[in-house]
């Protein structure tokens, strides 16, 4: 083959794989939403709107009036669907995040019941919301979800095993409503199958992205069910490796209940903030997640849940290809790894014997990939930081606003590495070296994934095979290049849409996951690719460009992309009213001094808040909830009234000093906190529920009773309590300067709170 026509041939494959790799990550988009004229039993994402709707008008975290208005109003929903749903009031406790975080909640359930019950399927998401969030998408998706997903099927047959609705209260506090679900509810007591829905974000597919133990049936059952099915193994080993929870983890570690996990990620700027709201989240989403869980729920409502309900004898291995959901059993991961290293061996071996390299330079090729690899690793943090450093709005981000174009830019970069590498080294040490030593880290990979994380080993194993059996065909045939260009195939619809869902997951703040699947990628192409390069001397002096400026034209072009992808994304990234910055300020007032202080946590790159902030001062051992980096300044001190201390008994019959305590606000707290500062406490109880003490005493309190918070404390001798409140609505505090049209709250759990603290000493 000469290289014109090899570059005809690198030319016409690029944009065919290109248009495959557009193909196969529009195939795990979500679908357009459907109209409310749709069938009634179809899941319509603009009938689910009207109930996310209403229950977004305002933020309404656990222990608000707010929050009651959400519940009330999904009571009535319920009913009105001809359901009768009960609230279940008891206190959560957390048990998978911090020691000593409790709430007081209210979950709603409603069962609709089966023909003939094998077991229950829970249908599961939350009411509240985070404290600076409207809850449109966290979890206004998953609640409004859930009522259009029982209004469709009460217009078709019943199901044969029961349902039961499960809308949590104290989710974004501590995962209490669920907590107090499984271990006190009569409902949860045989166990079952749970349906968990999610968002952490504004957009983006639904993805079935954790599941409990011995998935593989239930995994059968939701990529048969499901019609657009967007799910990946390799998903479900990163979640067990992170930090994370959701309701999920409290039904996952009972033991009684099998289950899966969705939720939409993208968009993460909107989450936990007050761009939670409608304007700025998908109903696309919602449709995804709907049509899902009505198709799901049906599938699982006839099943043998029984049988579903036990841990399988293994994971499956799964991922998404054009649509479909490719799934094998557990027991395969080996030998798919096995066969990804034979087959890149037998090529080395065909490689050879055909005098196209030789064994000396493929271990070359071998050794030397894996300075692409290290090259990608080290660049993708430092893309990030050079992005900070252009716009240092970033800097408290895990993601942009628009983040797209400049995804892009950092996929450009990864190939402008490979390529950059491969032409470097190529006339060195041969394109058929490089290429099979590429494919032999993705063969040796696929191995290493099989022992450590085996759902992920799909990833690299199956490129190898296909790529290793691609060479053969391209180097023992007069058309093997078709069989490398359907070999290259194979890389872009199974590599392509796990980078697409993996930027959301990890945010370009932490991009080396994402640039790493990149660079798999690239070396699963690597064989088409080399056709872009050329093969031999240009024949007519004069007539040809140099073969050094032919050779740096695919590396060249690829940083072209990158540079001017990021160009367009920092153009269309701008902050405005609608895309603002997030700032924390809260304000903390010592009711002891009669001390004000206005606190912000973390930086502010667009100065606003300068004007109230001026020292950076540690202020956790007098706020606890405000740790890490905090700036303070004076502040005005308000007309607020301190917590109410009152010791209602202190009995020392036993040995030790039991003090029965009376908490209450005067502010109408949504969370009342407590914390030993001396003096040693052995046991501790509120509102009957027993106190995990990790350490030093610390409790938190989210929804305390209007009558004030029972606390039973057994200590030694005598102890020092430091107890404060909490509301919101810093903005009113006297003082307060008001934010520019371009900033607006931060994210999180301690958004701008309003706190009122005293020592009291026992």
């Amino acid at each position: 083959m000469t290289s014109r026509i090899r570059g005809v041939h690198g030319v016409v494959a690029l944009i065919l794989l290109i248009l495959l790799a557009w193909g196969a990550v529009w195939s795990v988009q979500p679908p357009a939403p459907v109209a409310s004229s749709a069938p009634e039993g179809e899941f319509s994402a603009q009938r689910a709107q009207t109930v996310q709707k209403a229950i977004s008008q305002e933020k309404h975290p656990t222990g608000t009036a707010a929050n009651e208005t959400v519940r009330d109003y999904l009571v009535a929903q319920l009913t009105e669907l001809g359901l009768e749903p009960e609230i279940q009031d008891a206190v959560g406790a957390s048990t998978t995040l911090r020691a000593g975080t409790l709430s007081r909640v209210r979950n709603i359930t409603a069962r609709i019941p089966g023909t003939d019950p094998t077991k229950t399927l829970f249908l599961v998401s939350h009411y509240d919301s985070a404290e600076a969030s409207y809850g449109a998408g966290d979890d206004g998706t998953g609640t409004a979800t859930l009522v259009e997903t029982a209004r469709a099927l009460a217009t078709g047959p019943a199901l044969r095993n029961d349902v039961v609705l499960l809308f949590t209260d104290a989710e974004e506090a501590c995962l209490c409503g669920a907590e107090a679900f499984v271990n006190q509810n009569p409902l949860a007591r045989d166990g079952g199958v749970v349906l968990n829905f999610e968002a952490r974000g504004g957009s983006g597919p639904a993805i079935m992205f954790e599941t409990a133990k011995g998935n593989a049936e239930l995994v059968d059952v939701y990529g048969s069910a499901a019609q657009n099915p967007v799910a990946t193994s390799l998903a479900v080993e990163v979640y067990r490796l992170l930090p994370n929870d959701t309701d999920f983890s409290l039904f996952r570690d009972d033991g009684r209940f099998t289950g899966l996990n969705t939720a939409f990620i993208d968009s993460s700027r909107v989450y936990h903030s007050p761009q939670d709201d409608m304007a700025h989240v998908s109903p696309a989403s919602l449709q995804h997640m709907g049509e899902n869980a009505l198709a799901t729920t049906r599938a699982l409502g006839d099943a043998d849940l029984a049988a579903l309900a036990k841990p399988a004898a293994d994971d499956a291995s799964y991922f998404p290809v054009l649509g479909q959901l490719v799934r094998y059993p557990g027991w395969l991961v080996w030998p798919i790894a096995g066969a990804g290293l034979l087959s890149v061996i037998a090529a080395a071996v065909v490689a050879v014997r055909r005098r196209a390299t030789g064994i000396g330079r493929l271990f070359a090729g071998f050794g030397l990939t894996v300075l692409p690899l290290a090259a990608v690793g080290l660049l993708a943090q430092p893309f990030w930081k050079l992005l900070v450093a252009i716009r240092p709005d970033y800097m408290q981000l895990s993601d942009p606003w628009h983040p797209d174009w400049l995804r892009v830019s950092l996929v450009a970069v990864v190939f402008t590495v490979v390529l950059l590498w491969f032409a470097l080294l190529r006339k060195r040490i041969g394109a058929t070296a490089l290429v099979i030593g590429g494919l032999m880290w993705l063969a040796v990979l696929g191995a290493v994934t099989a022992a450590l994380v085996p759902g992920g080993s799909y990833l690299v194993a199956v490129p190898a095979v296909a790529g290793g059996i691609g060479v053969i065909l391209q180097l023992s045939l007069r058309w093997g290049w078709i069989g490398t260009l359907l070999a290259a195939a194979v890389a872009v619809v199974i590599l392509a849409p796990t980078v697409a869902l993996f930027f959301p997951a990890m945010g370009l703040a932490n991009p080396i996951a994402a640039a790493l699947i990149t660079a798999f990628l690239a070396l699963g192409v690597l064989p088409v690719l080399a056709w872009l390069f050329p093969s031999e001397p240009a024949t007519e002096a004069g007539k040809a460009r140099p073969r050094w400026i032919r050779r740096a034209l695919p590396p060249i072009a690829a940083a072209t992309v990158a540079v001017a992808a990021c160009g367009i994304g920092l153009a269309v990234d701008v902050p405005d009213a609608a895309h603002p910055i997030g700032i924390n300020v809260s304000y903390a007032m010592d009711a002891d001094t009669g001390r004000a202080e206005w606190v912000r946590t973390g930086a502010d790159p667009t100065g606003w808040s300068d004007a109230l902030v001026d020292t950076e001062q540690d202020v956790a051992a007098d706020y606890p909830l405000l740790d890490g980096d905090t700036t303070v300044g004076t502040a005005d001190a308000a007309d607020l009234k301190a917590p109410e201390v009152t010791v209602e008994s202190d009995d020392t019959a036993s040995g030790d000093r039991v003090l029965t305590l009376r908490i209450s606000s005067q502010r109408d707290a949504r969370m009342l906190q407590l914390v030993a500062t001396d003096g040693e406490v052995i046991s501790a109880t509120a509102d009957g529920r027993k106190v995990d003490i990790d350490g030093t005493f610390a409790l938190a309190f989210h929804a305390p009773p209007a009558e004030g918070l029972e606390v039973v404390l057994t200590v030694k001798d005598s102890v020092t309590l430091r107890v404060l409140d909490v509301t919101d609505g810093v903005e009113e505090m006297p003082g307060f300067v008001p934010r520019p049209d371009d900033v607006d709250v931060k994210p999180g759990h301690t958004s701008d709170l309003v706190m009122v603290a005293r020592t009291v000493k026992l």
